[in-house]
């Protein structure tokens, strides 16, 4: 009973190939806007993710905006954060320089800070070391930089050694990032083409000696702190913001606290908020496209009307004629959906092709099936008052009708 229907009404969609399509088109593009729109807003959400994730997530930028004229000098900071709470505090500092190295220049940003700063951020050294308290103290021309900037100046990464010049100051390379360690954010975007790429140029100098080159920077307005552990965060927030009142006569506008964790949880619920939206958008176009399958249903119901009186006459019931009109607005419902998460996975790919390594967009298989059962929702719905006009037609004037 249930196979025979089903070959009747994949029959009846079959006779009229081009309206089925055109039916079908609206739960297509329907779901089409509603995987693709929604995947890459995951993939946007996850690249965010990503990238906070690559500068680090457990620690605290604190910037001082107000020193009440009694500036933080970089002795004071050395015994300032001292509580049992904070794991390690590094002052920064950035200016951009001209460096050159033989025939090779470019503007290059410059990071002043100390060797805590590398155990914050987690930067790993592949070559050499990092700064260390003997460079503050002595106001070393020394400088770590990262594993693209000595490609760029010396032709290979181990550049442990080379002398670079920094404005007209030489610099002894003590240090080599590995290639995935990057500046946490305070990069000004200096650069260097090479060829057709971008090199971002990228140095780390004792804190002291940026103070001595650069007249902008003499005090400490900007500093990270990191925890004992990750489950200590809230703790070490605490201890810094006691510090910082006791320290600028409890000014709480005097100073702000950043927690790099909740700028991931912020970054996260607004991707998922935008996802939510578009997802919302989409939903509209499958509810036009079962529209539209209930207008041609309608329509099959009228012109089909002698058909309904001929089955109904050699015995068909009530329930029979409405399950296969239902059963015809499922199949075309459950097509264009099975079309339309196809053509979504071909057109990710399109676009993951031309935005390239930039951003990864993958098929949300879980929006795919909330697309799949909101079409079987909507093929049922859109589809019932058709079956039950056509039920409900009585077998005399089914048979009179000419249509």
């Amino acid at each position: 009973m249930i196979r025979q229907t089903l070959k009747m009404s994949w029959n009846a969609i079959r006779s009229n190939k081009l309206r089925s399509f055109l039916t079908m088109l609206g739960i297509i593009i329907g779901v089409v806007a509603l995987v693709v729109l929604v995947s890459i807003a995951s993939g946007a959400t996850s690249s965010v993710a990503d990238e906070i994730s690559g500068i680090g997530s457990n620690y605290l930028t604190v910037r001082i905006s107000d020193d009440k004229e009694n500036p933080v000098t970089y002795t004071e900071f050395t015994t300032l954060l001292t509580d049992e709470e904070i794991g390690a505090a590094a002052p920064a500092g950035t200016s951009s320089v001209t460096a050159k190295s033989g025939y090779t220049s470019g503007t290059m940003t410059l990071t002043g800070t100390t060797g805590g700063y590398a155990q914050i951020m987690d930067l790993a050294v592949r070559y050499g070391r990092f700064l260390k308290n003997t460079d503050q103290d002595n106001h070393s021309y020394v400088v770590v930089i990262t594993s693209d900037t000595a490609v760029e100046f010396f032709g290979h990464a181990d550049a442990e050694g080379e002398t670079l010049s920094l404005d007209g100051k030489k610099f002894l390379v003590v240090g080599v990032l590995e290639e995935e360690s990057s500046s946490s954010g305070l990069s000004m975007g200096s650069s260097s083409e090479s060829g057709t790429s971008t090199v971002s140029l990228e140095g780390y100098i004792p804190y002291t000696t940026l103070c001595r080159m650069s007249d902008s920077i003499r005090d400490v307005t900007q500093f990270y702190v990191s925890s004992v552990s990750e489950e200590s965060m809230d703790g070490a927030e605490e201890a810094v913001e006691r510090i910082m009142l006791n320290r600028l006569k409890g000014d709480e506008d005097a100073f702000t606290i950043q927690n790099q964790s909740d700028i991931m949880e912020a970054a996260q619920n607004v991707s998922n908020t935008m996802a939510l939206m578009l997802g919302g958008i989409a939903a509209v176009s499958l509810l036009v496209g079962g529209i539209g399958i209930m207008n041609i249903m309608l329509v099959s119901v009228t012109e089909r009307t002698r058909e309904i009186g001929i089955r109904k006459a050699i015995g068909a019931g009530r329930g029979s004629i409405m399950f296969q009109f239902l059963m015809e607005a499922l199949i075309l419902s459950l097509l264009g959906c099975v079309i339309g998460i196809g053509s979504s996975l071909g057109i990710l790919q399109i676009i993951e092709m031309v935005i390239g390594d930039a951003m990864s967009f993958q098929m949300n298989w879980q929006t795919a099936g909330v697309a799949a059962g909101f079409s079987v929702i909507i093929g049922a719905v859109f589809g019932w008052y058709p079956a039950r006009q056509a039920a409900g037609k009585k077998p005399i004037d089914a048979l009179r009708y000419s249509g």
